[in-house]
């Protein structure tokens, strides 16, 4: 990867978990979950970046999140499971190596496929993150009625941060 691709990602990464964290962290609406939109960061993380360091990089993430909304590795699970299903879906959907373009953004990918990917991403984090917050059996439908509402809410944010990007690439 070259310097201005390292330089954008820690620009990307400061920026939404600054977001998340200062902004989101204490934002509420009726009892709903915020919306985690600083897993944008890792949807957006280039094609060619090798496995061992997404998971270093996530686990990382999700370890400066848990430092900040008191989890003890909540999110640091979660940010790896959802590099786990990334990288699942892109080696399913994608060929990696021969791909021209650097990063799986909705103006590289078009909308069905960017879509497809962010909500199976989301749900694997927001399953993995309600899931261990609740950690009780008796509260299941409670708690996948949160990870939907909190799916929606997040994939619908950042699919307006990616309008707001857009960038169409002729294909």
């Amino acid at each position: 990867m070259n310097s201005k691709i390292i330089l954008i990602n820690i620009l990307r990464w400061l920026l939404l978990l600054f977001i998340q964290i200062i902004l989101l962290r204490n934002l509420s609406f009726y009892e709903l979950p915020t919306p985690f939109v600083y897993v944008l960061f890792l949807l957006l993380l280039p094609f060619r970046m090798p496995n061992i360091l997404l998971y270093l990089v996530a686990f990382g993430t999700g370890l400066t999140l848990d430092a900040f909304y008191d989890t003890l590795g909540v999110h640091a699970s979660a940010c790896v499971a959802l590099v786990f299903v990334r990288i699942q879906f892109i080696s399913i959907s994608v060929n990696r190596d021969g791909f021209d373009e650097p990063e799986p953004t909705l103006g590289n990918m078009g909308f069905k496929w960017f879509s497809l990917y962010s909500l199976l991403c989301i749900y694997a984090h927001h399953l993995v993150v309600f899931v261990l917050e609740a950690f009780k059996i008796s509260e299941l439908s409670y708690t996948l009625m949160r990870c939907l509402i909190g799916g929606i809410f997040t994939w619908f944010i950042i699919i307006l941060i990616e309008f707001l990007f857009y960038n169409r690439r002729l294909r």
